[in-house]
């Protein structure tokens, strides 16, 4: 690889991460290309030679944030394939409670800003970067659940399992925009936490199997 190309990869790297930390703490609307060049150490030049545009640098960045995540803390926890079902379900919720927390995870702060102003630039790469994590969990509650289940039950403990784990992110969200803080919304033991949303979903999971199987 040439110096040329190997400095191009940097600034365009630079830019990735400088845009996806702004456009977590500040959303598409209120970030400019200016401060995110300056915190990349870089010229608009650089942006349009990358990205063209600063519609375009919002979605890379996004992407950029979420497969970093997802390589920082991998869904499977690096089980194998054939390890019993709940002991892939728990570690794919543990994975997911930690790229929540995570004050380095950027793209679920962005997901955020984005419902609070929405833009609908991100539709499409929602759809193509998530919902392949999405249908692999459903997957998963589907053998956890037995082949009786219904896909009602299904997608019920789908959504109980992301409501718990996303509570994390409104805390979060709550925290930052200095609102009221209790001990009652204390979820800084992130490892606790995830422990309880394990135990508390497999539970649950096991109950309504249960049920399906009498």
């Amino acid at each position: 690889m040439t110096d040329l190309k190997t400095k191009s990869e940097k600034t365009r790297n630079r830019l990735l991460i400088a845009a996806s930390r702004i456009f977590a703490e500040k959303g598409f609307q209120e970030s400019t290309i200016a401060e995110i060049c300056e915190q990349a150490e870089t010229n608009i030049a650089s942006v349009n030679y990358h990205f063209r545009d600063k519609e375009t640098l919002y979605l890379e960045a996004w992407r950029f944030a979420f497969n970093r995540e997802l390589k920082l803390y991998p869904p499977d926890g690096g089980l194998s394939t054939d390890a019993p079902a709940e002991q892939r379900l728990a570690e794919r919720i543990r994975a997911l409670i930690n790229r929540v927390s995570d004050d380095s995870s950027y793209s679920f702060a962005i997901i955020n800003k984005e419902m609070a102003q929405p833009t609908r630039l991100l539709s499409d790469i929602l759809e193509k970067e998530i919902n392949p994590q999405r249908l692999q969990m459903l997957d998963l509650l589907k053998e956890c659940l037995g082949q009786d289940a219904s896909a009602e039950q299904i997608h019920y403990c789908h959504t109980s399992i992301m409501g718990q784990c996303f509570q994390l992110l409104r805390l979060k969200h709550m925290h930052s925009a200095r609102h009221f803080r209790s001990p009652a919304s204390d979820l800084s033991d992130t490892k606790a936490f995830a422990e309880h949303v394990v135990q508390f979903s497999l539970a649950g999971i096991q109950a309504i199997r249960s049920q399906t199987l009498t």
